[in-house]
């Protein structure tokens, strides 16, 4: 009997695992908040989303009330959807519904403008950082 026969018979009484992970569970953009979720949470994620969205929303003034996020239409590609093109028109939806600051003009969305303009005011307004595109050695020299 050859060698790898002995190992294949010796190993007669093992019995396979559970299959291995195939890599993380496929994400989806909430439309309302940007948050990613997996493919089975969304469904119960964004009613309690767009709940919480109207409950911060109704706390504003009259003035600053906007109308709620409207679900983007899935992307439909050769008669099935296509997953990529709805997952970043969920993201743009959240990116569209941010507020920009009046004082420094960078978005957020409601809530986190509100703790923002503690520290942001008209005579003191944020400085933007540096952007990423721009090469640090470069910006440190000049």
């Amino acid at each position: 009997m050859s060698r790898a026969g002995v190992n294949l018979a010796k190993q007669s009484h093992l019995v396979p695992g559970p299959p291995r992970a195939r890599g993380p569970a496929p994400t989806v953009f909430c439309y309302i908040c940007g948050r990613q979720f997996g493919s089975k949470s969304i469904g119960i994620h964004e009613p309690q989303c767009m709940q919480k969205w109207h409950a911060e929303n109704d706390k504003l003034p009259k003035s600053k009330r906007r109308p709620p996020p409207v679900k983007p239409e899935a992307v439909i590609v050769g008669g099935s959807v296509d997953v990529a093109a709805t997952n970043e028109a969920n993201w743009q939806a959240a990116q569209g519904s941010m507020v920009e600051c009046e004082h420094c003009g960078r978005r957020f969305k409601q809530d986190r403008l509100e703790v923002h303009q503690r520290s942001c005011t008209a005579q003191n307004p944020a400085k933007r950082a540096p952007s990423k595109s721009v090469d640090r050695k470069t910006a440190l020299k000049t």
